[in-house]
Formats: structure tokens, sequence, C-alpha cells
């Protein structure tokens, strides 16, 4: 129960902080996509390579904080695309630093740099195309929603996981993560769809009702997904959270790793029926 109550509380307090950050402003906005994106890499890098390579680990945050700047600008102040280009400079310089690494013995931990580039940088990149319009516009609604399924969906799983999931059924990925329950997974599937529908009539999620719903349910399939994956990155290390940043909750990956695939999952599904 002591643990329940932190949980909440403590989630209470993230997203409190998403949500004021996302209707500050661009700036704000930025700003909280940064801190998340560094803050999930040093988790990764700390689990995967721990204090080997730690000047390749700063220049891969770098090349992180670089790629969202330039698309930010892009995006909501109208940067000529090629200029987002130079955002592989820092990569490059990645590439080019590892030749000159004396210690070569564990050389291919280099290959964690570049995937947390794709697992967690471009991901956060991706969410500038859900806050600005084609004129450059500021509008955090859409994202907000956005978080409001993914946080509805382990919610849902949670609650429904924890009280009936844990006695009957089967297990989701039990090689993967034990506690997880297909009684779990609808739970957060019907209660994504509910919020969505929710946020739909209450004119805050302004999109035909049809895709409101398809968008809840791909979402909530990528976000379980993006939890699974890393539930088997920390089984792997035998490590039972990513991080304490989050009482209750673990590390700020842990929090944000349903929406490292969920928030990608919701962009595309936009920009492909060029509805965003």
């Amino acid at each position: 129960m002591k643990n329940l109550i932190l949980r909440t509380l403590s989630g209470i307090l993230v997203i409190g902080a998403v949500v004021a950050s996302l209707l500050l402003g661009k700036f704000f906005f930025a700003a909280l996509m940064i801190v998340l994106t560094l803050c999930i890499m040093a988790e990764f890098f700390r689990m995967t390579m721990g204090n080997e390579y730690r000047f390749s680990q700063y220049l891969a945050m770098f090349a992180a904080v670089t790629m969202f700047i330039l698309t930010f600008l892009y995006t909501g102040f109208k940067l000529p695309g090629r200029l987002v280009m130079l955002a592989f400079i820092p990569i490059f310089i990645i590439m080019v630093n590892s030749l000159y690494v004396k210690d070569k013995s564990d050389f291919g931990k280099f290959a964690f740099i570049y995937t947390a580039l794709l697992y967690i940088a471009i991901p956060m990149t991706l969410t500038n195309f859900a806050v600005f319009k084609f004129n450059g516009q500021y509008d955090g609604t859409l994202l907000l929603c956005f978080f409001g399924i993914i946080w509805a969906s382990d919610v849902g799983a949670y609650l429904l996981g924890i009280t009936l999931g844990q006695k009957y059924g089967k297990k989701l990925f039990p090689e993967v993560s034990p506690k997880k329950s297909w009684i779990g997974f609808w739970g957060g599937f019907l209660l994504a769809i509910g919020v969505a529908v929710a946020l739909h009539y209450a004119g805050i999620f302004n999109y035909p009702i049809f895709h409101c719903i398809i968008m809840a349910a791909l979402m909530n399939i990528a976000g379980v997904y993006g939890d699974l994956i890393e539930s088997q990155w920390k089984r792997h290390y035998a490590i039972k959270d990513s991080g304490t940043a989050i009482p209750g909750h673990g590390g700020i990956w842990d929090r944000f790793d349903s929406a490292l695939m969920a928030l990608p999952a919701g962009v595309i599904y936009l920009v492909v029926l060029n509805i965003l």
C-alpha cells in the first residue's frame, strides 16, 4: 500500500511536469524533451557501458541534442530542411573518435552508442512534428493527447494486472517480464481507447473518431512493446530499475519506456496519412 501511494504521488508530479511543460510553450516543450532524452540516454549508458568510453557517451548525448534542436528549428522556425542534415556531423565525429580510442578490449560496446541514438534520440526528436503545425505555430495539445493515451494504457494495465492478471489468464511475455499478463494488456488497451474517445468528444483530440481509436490502439500496442523492450534490456543486465529518479517507479527510462515506441507510432500514423 505504501508503495502504491508513493507510486501514485510521484506519478502525479511527473504528469504535472509534462502537462505544464507542453502547455507553457515551445521552449518549455524543448527543454522537457531534451532533459528526458539526456536522462534516458544516461541511464541506458550506465546500464550497458558503465564508465567505459565516457567521452563517446557525451558525444552521443551532444549528437542527440543537436538532432533535436535542428529539427525543432526546422519545424518551429522554418529552418531550411537541408540544414537538418548537420545533425549527422556529431555522429560522424563519434565514428571517427572510435578510431582514436586506445583501449579497444570492449570495443563492441560502441554499438550501444548507435543503439541509443536510434532507440532514444530519434523517437524523442520526432515529437517536434506533433507540436508544430505546417506554419510553425506551436500547439502542445496533440502531444498531450498522446501522453494521455500512454498513461491510460499504463494505468489500465497496472490496475487490472495486479488485481486479476496475477491470478487468472496467461502471461503476456513471461520470459521477458513475468508479471505482465494478457488481462493487464486488455485493461490498458480498453482504457487507452476510452481516454482517446473522451478526449475527442471533449474537443481536445481533434481528429475523426475512427482515427482517434486507431491511433490509441496502435500506440497502446507500440507502448507495450516499448515496455517489453526495456524489460528485456534490464533482464539481460539483471537489474530491476534503470535508476532511482522517480520514487516508486525507478528511473526516467522506466517511466517513459512506452513512450519511446508509442509516440513515434502516433506521429508516423498521422504523417503517413497526411493528416497531421
